[in-house]
């Protein structure tokens, strides 16, 4: 995940980035609804995205709005859809329907946000994630400032993407993505104490990993703290000892 002598935002950063749709479980009665119906179809279309079988996914969503055109997460997840399929007008067409069908939906909101970061229209995502955040029902606002944060790396903008990744911990102190993010992006500003500060309130609240591991590592090389370095090595190779960054770790010396 991260590579020796640098450290990638995207090979972290755009673990966030990712389409939202629930599905949920459940038996339909023969006598339901076309209501009722709609949704069968877009719980099918949801399960046949998330098993990469778009053209079946796709069938099933329509069907899913042709039984209720005011499914906001039926257009949502077609677009999702469509833009697996490559299809960037037709998934630019269904995410902007799911946005006219509930413009208040925040996981319509979020995900549409996504979607125009990820054709680089930074404002229009910007507009769509700020929206998203300020919602009186969003009580995950941390995770969509975070990706707004995300999304203006990719920019780059990385003072935005600082005032949103601070914003989401306002909204949760100790949210660990945006904790995460701030080591990332002082680590590219050359800011080693900063980003060793964010890394030791990242741990200190989350699971550990290689990856972070080897992280932490590198900013104590850089750093000059040759202890600190070898310990983060040591305990690298005591813990995952397998691991191309344990690999990596041995090669660097």
């Amino acid at each position: 995940m991260i590579k020796s002598g640098m450290i990638l935002p995207g090979a972290i950063c755009c673990l966030l980035l990712t389409a939202c749709i629930s599905t949920t479980t459940g038996t339909m009665a023969p006598e339901a609804d076309s209501v009722d119906a709609a949704e069968l179809n877009y719980q099918l279309g949801a399960r046949y995205y998330q098993n990469a079988q778009y053209e079946l996914a796709r069938d099933r969503l329509m069907l899913s709005i042709e039984l209720d055109p005011r499914r906001a997460i039926s257009y949502s997840t077609l677009g999702l859809t469509y833009e697996a399929l490559g299809n960037i007008r037709l998934a630019t067409e269904s995410y902007e329907k799911a946005i006219r069908a509930d413009p208040r939906n925040i996981e319509v909101l979020n995900t549409y946000a996504v979607f125009l970061c990820r054709q680089k229209d930074f404002e229009g995502a910007k507009k769509r994630f700020r929206k998203a955040a300020n919602h009186a029902e969003n009580d995950n606002a941390e995770v969509t400032l975070t990706n707004a944060g995300i999304c203006m790396t990719q920019k780059p903008d990385l003072v935005a993407a600082e005032g949103y990744f601070r914003e989401a911990l306002e909204r949760r102190t100790n949210y660990a993505d945006a904790l995460l993010q701030l080591c990332i992006l002082k680590y590219h500003e050359q800011d080693y104490l900063g980003s060793r500060a964010f890394l030791q309130r990242y741990m200190a609240t989350s699971k550990t990993t290689a990856g972070i591991l080897y992280l932490g590592a590198q900013i104590e090389g850089k750093l000059g703290d040759e202890r600190a370095r070898t310990d983060f090595v040591n305990r690298l190779l005591r813990e995952f000892p397998t691991s191309s960054e344990a690999r990596k770790a041995l090669e660097n010396g």
